[in-house]
């Protein structure tokens, strides 16, 4: 439980900002610069702030805290969702939801908000733009490939779709190119022993530098595994319910993607991958379940070498991950 003065709860829109406090009630702010400046005016500076993460909304409030020597917590909205289920509670508007992480934070151990620098939070807007391109881009690929299936009765638009494809393949690169060029400013080193890793691509190599801050907010490959989601979760009760074997997928989407798609090359590259991938298969489990864990693998393998500083070494990274 959270020992601080007081807890304040904050569910975030667009628009404003819900808070609750047992000591100071409900009040609602703007979610911009003026609205943040007057919650500060109301707030003890040893309370302790929590929010969930939501998006864009979170961010700006965050930093102005954390910048401004409040303690902040940023918790998984789906924590508190369940938490919420937990209570059978039958109302849900801003207030009782800002009421609602208010009691979640005095109830549970909350983490830490660390700020983002101004380097890290950069990349995750160029991930964020980049997956937007992406999602675009096969989108074009798909209607290009449409329209050669018709023939190209229209060549006005088959003609555009090729531009509009030039176009994103050119912004992606672009993308692609600062990121590097961030990374390396501050993560070099890193970077190049993640590359060391057969099957690690560079772009899951930059996410993971960026998203862990240098693997500094893990103490183990397992907490890693747990906030990327890919970590198994049984589903057993008593002697009727035996399903099926599955990640949690509570965690990071994003790098989860990435390191589902490095599987399939560590399968083939990375030796210990492949006598894991193998091992289960021949066993009898699907194949989609070993790729899984090959990815479980894989980023325990990264973990153990940005934490040592070595090389991939085949033998030292399979005693470690």
């Amino acid at each position: 439980m959270t020992k601080n003065t007081e807890i304040l709860g904050i569910d975030i829109s667009k628009d404003v900002f819900d808070v609750y406090g047992c000591q100071m009630g409900h009040q609602s702010f703007s979610n911009d610069a003026l609205g943040f400046k007057s919650f500060l005016k109301v707030i003890n500076k040893e309370a302790l702030v929590v929010m969930e993460a939501t998006g864009y909304y979170h961010y700006r409030l965050a930093q102005f805290l954390h910048k401004n020597e409040v303690q902040v917590s940023v918790v998984n909205p789906l924590s508190v969702k369940r938490f919420i289920q937990m209570k059978l509670a039958k109302v849900k508007t801003d207030k009782s939801d800002a009421k609602a992480i208010c009691e979640y934070g005095r109830m549970n151990e909350v983490p830490q908000y660390t700020a983002l620098t101004e380097v890290q939070a950069e990349c995750l807007q160029l991930f964020r733009l980049l997956d937007n391109y992406l999602k675009k881009r096969t989108q074009t690929k798909n209607k290009l490939h449409g329209e050669e299936v018709l023939g190209i009765p229209s060549k006005y638009v088959y003609s555009s779709l090729k531009r509009d494809l030039k176009h994103l393949d050119k912004e992606v690169k672009g993308i692609e190119d600062r990121l590097l060029e961030l990374v390396k400013q501050d993560q070099q080193s890193q970077l190049t022993l993640l590359k060391s890793i057969p099957g690690m691509g560079v772009k899951t190599a930059l996410f993971l530098i960026v998203i862990t801050d240098g693997f500094t907010k893990f103490e183990t490959g397992s907490q890693l595994c747990s906030y990327v989601g890919i970590t198994p979760t049984i589903r057993e009760s008593g002697s009727s319910v035996r399903g099926r074997s599955r990640i949690s997928k509570v965690g990071n989407k994003k790098l989860r993607n990435l390191l589902f798609l490095c599987a399939f090359s560590a399968c083939k590259h990375n030796e210990a991958c492949r006598e894991l991938y193998e091992r289960l298969v021949n066993k009898g489990k699907s194949k989609k379940l070993a790729l899984i864990a090959v990815a479980n693998k894989l980023l325990k393998q990264a973990f153990a070498i940005a934490r040592s500083g070595r090389p991939y070494d085949e033998n030292f990274v399979s005693k470690l991950a």
